[in-house]
């Protein structure tokens, strides 16, 4: 992933597949989850950087997404995410897909630190909130 201009957004770019439109030829709601997923990957790293499955420990608890504008097959995607909130045992992801400079779909996706083992949530250590603390984008959200 590229940081965008705003260095505390990362970025990432996505080609739309002709597989990804539908019937009305633009692209398809269902689609938007998925790219926001791969966009959430660069806070994945900064819990787990190496994404290494036995390690996983952040998972998603709640994902909001607002539909803004069609997008459509052919042309470029950017998706930016970037931290709202950071609490004791939870991160507050806010995420945004960009097409053609205009802005097409909003998401905010609530993420906790999972134990597997205990099957619970566990605070977010202190190394990894002050990683995240760089990626904090103040919002009206």
């Amino acid at each position: 992933c590229n940081m965008n201009t705003d260095d505390r957004m990362f970025s990432l770019a996505i080609n739309p597949r002709f597989c990804d439109t539908d019937a009305m030829g633009h692209i398809n709601n269902t689609v938007y989850p998925v790219w926001f997923l791969e966009g959430r990957e660069s806070v994945l790293k900064i819990f787990n950087p190496n994404l290494a499955t036995e390690e996983v420990s952040l998972v998603l608890a709640k994902l909001e997404i607002e539909y803004i504008n069609e997008m459509f097959f052919g042309k470029e995607v950017e998706i930016r995410t970037f931290v709202l909130r950071i609490g004791t045992s939870s991160v507050l992801v806010g995420q945004e897909a960009w097409q053609s400079e205009a802005l097409c779909a909003t998401a905010t996706a609530t993420m906790v630190n999972f134990d597997k083992h205990t099957r619970k949530s566990v605070p977010i250590p202190g190394d990894v909130k002050e990683r995240l603390t760089k990626h904090v984008l103040e919002t009206d959200v």
